[in-house]
């Protein structure tokens, strides 16, 4: 169940079956999400498929790191998240929230949604639909849907013209609010520094970053 070269994306619904979304996670295809803000890019992060098709249609660079967002912390940590990690125990206490945090991985893990690092950046969102839908299909990525640098998009019908002809599903048909992506925090020493101020607030030190 896919879109043929240069046909629209199909859609799926919140009332049909999870057979159609498992099936093409399985084979490195790629579903459109919606977010607390806008709609998010997801594929199976232990998927090379998957992530290379994430990687390019982003036009995003390889060696980056893609978010992940997940049901629970219990599905990061057997993702091959370091359960030791402090960021993951601190952000275990204000989960679910627009607050993604950059944990450690377990030196086995081998995700191909890790790029060349060993941490990724990983929340359990305020969205309570993707929340069940993650229950289901695991640990997802979610970097925004579009282009590397282009305006996120909150209105699914323009997503189409992104996704035509690629494997890949539109969830849902709501129109999101948009707003600031999550705020990005990351653990160092005793302090928590804030790589990307947003929604959640953090006090902390804020650095400049190019995620």
């Amino acid at each position: 169940m896919s879109a043929g070269p240069g046909e629209a994306p199909l859609r799926w619904r919140w009332d049909m079956p999870w057979e159609p979304l498992l099936e093409l996670l399985a084979r490195g295809g790629v579903l459109a999400l919606p977010t607390e803000s806008s709609y998010g890019l997801a594929a199976d992060p232990r998927s090379a498929a998957g992530v290379a098709a994430i990687y390019r249609l982003k036009g995003r660079d390889r060696h980056k790191p893609l978010p992940v967002v997940a049901a629970d912390a219990e599905q990061l940590v057997a993702l091959g998240v370091d359960d030791e990690d402090p960021g993951l125990a601190w952000a275990r206490r204000h989960w679910p929230a627009p607050l993604t945090v950059v944990v450690a991985l377990r030196p086995a893990a081998g995700l191909p949604a890790a790029g060349d690092g060993g941490t990724l950046a990983v929340r359990v969102p305020a969205h309570g639909r993707l929340r069940r839908l993650l229950a289901v299909t695991g640990p997802l990525t979610a970097t925004s849907a579009n282009r590397q640098g282009g305006a996120p998009i909150c209105d699914p019908a323009e997503l189409v013209p992104l996704l035509a002809g690629e494997e890949a599903l539109i969830v849902g048909d709501e129109v999101l609010p948009g707003g600031p992506p999550s705020t990005l925090v990351r653990f160092a020493g005793e302090g928590v520094q804030v790589l990307r101020p947003g929604p959640f607030p953090v006090e902390g030190d804020t650095i400049a970053t190019d995620r």
